[in-house]
């Protein structure tokens, strides 16, 4: 199938691009043809996110929104930042990159679902149930990309369900994979694009919607904490977003820089729930959803080089989120708005060039300078809670984000695990199935669909040393890093230990991928289709 312009991932960065292509096209009396693949059974299923969204860059791509009915039902009243004892919650002031008034809390899911509606209005062509699994080339150029295969078994054999994948060509592809794209991945290695920024870091994100009782909800409370559950030398906090329809959207959200081996991310968000402040809240609540993302945080200094022969990088997939702010979605509009700014042109000629004018665009952008002014908050935490929260507020009042120098970050979050025997294990309590549950009834939740007899979409590079270095140095820290149960370690009846891997729970947060010690897991798309199905969240 040949197109103009190939859009991976119908997330909001891809979307954008799509819709902003057509509406110029549209523009300028051209016609040119745009599809996007999506990876999910449907456009929102693979999305989740907080979410507080800042609405300038829907405003500028879609002026009428409201008229078009999107879906932004709950305009944020009041915001709180909290510092939590194991028994207390302690007021801080609001930083000024939390500030949310004037923006809105929002299902992401729901958001892109609408923005696909408006793209498909406009004639794109959405493929959803189609994973994107090989970059095509033409003399070291992208020329398109290639889905996997449907209806193969465990072994890579047919079976009645076979469909080959499919080529698709375009003068143009946007990769808007979102957090550790697999094609992005590849892409970084051909044509060495990470050679001159720092290495990204990440964070795992886990969330629960509920529904609450009337009268522990409070529509457009924004509430953001620190401190416990973690301890201070491991960065991370947690969200509490109170929607229409008396939903509250709860989050933690641990950098996956921690060292402690025992530590448990899963375990640490259900721990979370029980503190005195929000488990009253929970206890005649219904839940709703669960589901868990890897989120980008290495910010400005980790953003890679965006662009290569016939094709470009946008969203988080490029490293757009800002973390202070806690936000990504705007800039990942903005960065697909750009995108297609720059490529709209290229498209009206043959061949596969490359889009020098997009980098050019985002560096003087808003987005760019809103990235610069928080590069340094991140990587300050590094230092602990309270000196990092020390420089943040220094950074913030004083120095406004124009500090004259600027942090780096130098190893990945694989480098960062000590050794178990230099570690103290955790001891997590049990759950009491209302406010905590265990992963097998979260997963439930998460309305995973994944045929069984599929191949096995989480790759090691090496069988052995799951048992031979993660366990015996680090007391298979796989089996706690995985907000799903994925990995279990497995005794036969003579004593030998073995990694199974569950690849039906995979809720495709690319934990796995990320934080992996020896760096064996290779995460690949499974079926397309597979996966979460999450909806509103």
């Amino acid at each position: 199938m040949d197109f103009d312009i190939i859009v991976v991932g119908a997330g909001p960065a891809g979307l954008s691009a799509a819709i902003r292509c057509a509406q110029l096209a549209k523009e300028n009396k051209k016609n040119i043809t745009i599809c996007i693949l999506e990876k999910g059974a449907k456009v929102g299923a693979h999305i989740i996110s907080g979410a507080v969204l800042e609405p300038h860059a829907l405003d500028e791509l879609i002026p009428d929104w409201k008229a078009e009915g999107a879906p932004l039902h709950t305009p944020v009243t009041h915001d709180q930042f909290l510092w939590l004892t194991k028994k207390r919650a302690i007021p801080l002031p609001v930083p000024p990159s939390m500030n949310n008034q004037g923006n809105t809390i929002i299902s992401l899911g729901l958001l892109c679902e609408w923005l696909a509606r408006y793209a498909e209005n406009l004639g794109i062509q959405i493929f959803p149930g189609f994973a994107a699994t090989e970059v095509l080339y033409q003399d070291d150029a992208v020329c398109g990309v290639a889905t996997g295969d449907k209806g193969l078994d465990k072994e890579g054999r047919h079976t009645e369900r076979y469909q080959a994948g499919i080529e698709l060509y375009a003068k143009q592809t946007i990769f808007a994979e979102g957090c550790r794209g697999s094609l992005t991945q590849q892409l970084f290695q051909r044509f060495s694009l990470r050679r001159h920024c720092d290495p990204e870091t990440y964070a795992l994100g886990m969330k629960e919607l509920w529904e609450v009782p009337e009268e522990f909800h409070r529509e457009g409370l924004v509430v953001h904490t620190i401190g416990w559950p973690l301890n201070t030398n491991t960065y991370g906090g947690s969200f509490i977003y109170h929607l229409h329809k008396r939903w509250v959207a709860l989050g933690l959200v641990i950098g996956l820089d921690y060292k402690n081996p025992y530590l448990n991310p899963y375990e640490e968000f259900q721990r979370f729930k029980t503190h005195p402040l929000i488990a009253p809240m929970l206890e005649k609540s219904k839940r709703l959803a669960y589901g868990a993302r890897a989120l980008n945080e290495g910010g400005i200094q980790a953003i890679p080089k965006l662009t290569f022969p016939g094709g470009l990088l946008v969203g988080c997939g490029a490293g757009f989120l800002n973390v202070p702010q806690m936000k990504g979605i705007h800039n990942a509009m903005k960065s697909g708005m750009l995108a297609a700014d720059s490529v709209y042109p290229l498209v009206q000629h043959e061949g596969h060039q490359e889009c020098v004018a997009y980098e050019a665009r985002i560096k003087t952008s808003a987005l760019w300078k809103e990235l610069y002014r928080a590069r340094n908050i991140r990587p300050a935490m590094k230092w602990g809670l309270w000196p990092g929260l020390l420089y943040s507020a220094m950074d913030a009042y004083m120095l406004r984000g124009c500090a004259p120098w600027t942090f780096h970050v130098r190893t990945e979050d694989a480098q960062s695990l000590q050794k178990a025997n230099l570690s103290c294990s955790i001891a997590y309590p049990k759950h009491d199935h209302k406010i905590s549950f265990d992963i097998t009834s979260s997963l439930d939740l998460a309305h995973i669909h994944h045929p069984e007899n599929q191949p096995c979409h989480l790759h090691l590079k090496n069988k052995d040393i799951p048992t031979q270095v993660n366990l015996r140095d680090y007391a298979a820290p796989e089996t706690r890093y995985c907000p799903a149960g994925v990995y279990e370690i497995l005794v036969d009846v003579c004593g030998n230990p073995a990694l199974q891997i569950n690849s039906a729970n995979c809720v495709q947060c690319k934990a796995c991928d990320i934080k992996d010690p020896m760096q064996n897991i290779i995460w690949v798309p499974p079926e397309g289709g597979s996966g979460p199905n999450y909806g509103v969240m």
